[in-house]
């Protein structure tokens, strides 16, 4: 009989506790994403800083790149402050399928695999592919017999990797974190090439000191011409069309082309 009246004491605290919790504007649970956001004052992006020019560290070790604008519009169209995450790319998608950060921008390629998981935003951008190969191997490496049995990098969790083991099955895949690792790889001799976005292939390129070089292996349309999209916890569709209306803008705007650009100066003025 004690036992019952102390449950029966619990559970009038517990009623107690909500019902003030409630007179006090606690109903977080009925919160929209967008007004969770707006409450906490900030949005958190996660990100993967290696990537430039859409994702990297200047001088001053602060996350830059196109996609720091998007989120930064994003912020702004919210009416918080950006907060950036600088994560491991393949911790990204956990991180927002668990509410741990609010959106992913990190060039995620939009693909119906991960849309099962999580929500795409419109696609803001298209880029092909390139394998990138030691200078003087372009045409050695240049068809997939010649790859043959040969290791091909990508980076760890990506879209690339599943590239590699359809276009190139007769190849191994070699994976690791960090792209400037798989560059090193590549010059060394260690694999074959690594395949990776054309415009983060132009920064590894450039920073190569001629050492590394496009293969005249060329990815056609059906291979691999891959749109990006912000990524969203499924359900948060207040959150994904605020996203989508801040892409519309940018886009049509030429903002993005611009900080696009500008992203591209300064990781080559940073020799990245």
């Amino acid at each position: 009989m004690k036992k019952i009246l102390n449950v029966l004491v619990l559970a009038v605290m517990l009623v107690a506790i909500s019902s003030a919790a409630f007179a006090n504007g606690d109903t977080d649970a009925s919160m929209s994403k967008v007004d969770k956001i707006k409450a906490a004052g900030k949005v958190t992006m996660g990100t993967e800083a290696t990537y430039p020019p859409y994702e990297f560290l200047d001088m001053n070790a602060n996350v830059v790149g196109s996609d720091v604008f998007l989120g930064e519009k994003i912020a702004e169209a919210l009416g918080v402050e950006l907060e950036v995450v600088d994560m491991a790319f393949d911790g990204i998608i956990p991180a927002i399928q668990s509410g741990q950060i609010d959106l992913g921008i990190a060039a995620f390629t939009n693909t119906p695999e991960r849309a099962q998981v999580i929500d795409f935003s419109d696609i803001y951008e298209e880029s092909l592919q390139y394998l990138i190969v030691a200078a003087g191997n372009e045409e050695k490496y240049s068809t997939k017999e010649s790859l043959a049995g040969l290791q091909i990098g990508a980076q760890r969790g990506t879209i690339q990797s599943l590239l590699i083991q359809k276009v190139f099955p007769d190849s191994i895949l070699f994976e690791l974190a960090r792209y400037p690792e798989l560059a090193l790889e590549v010059q060394n001799g260690n694999i074959a090439g690594l395949v990776v976005d054309s415009a983060v292939g132009d920064s590894i390129i450039e920073s190569s000191d001629g050492k590394l070089a496009i293969s005249n292996y060329v990815f056609d349309a059906e291979e691999a011409n891959f749109g990006k999209s912000i990524i969203i916890q499924k359900g948060n569709e207040d959150l994904k069309a605020v996203v989508n209306e801040v892409l519309a803008e940018v886009l049509s705007d030429g903002s993005y082309a611009k900080a696009f650009e500008d992203a591209v100066a300064l990781q080559q003025e940073l020799g990245l």
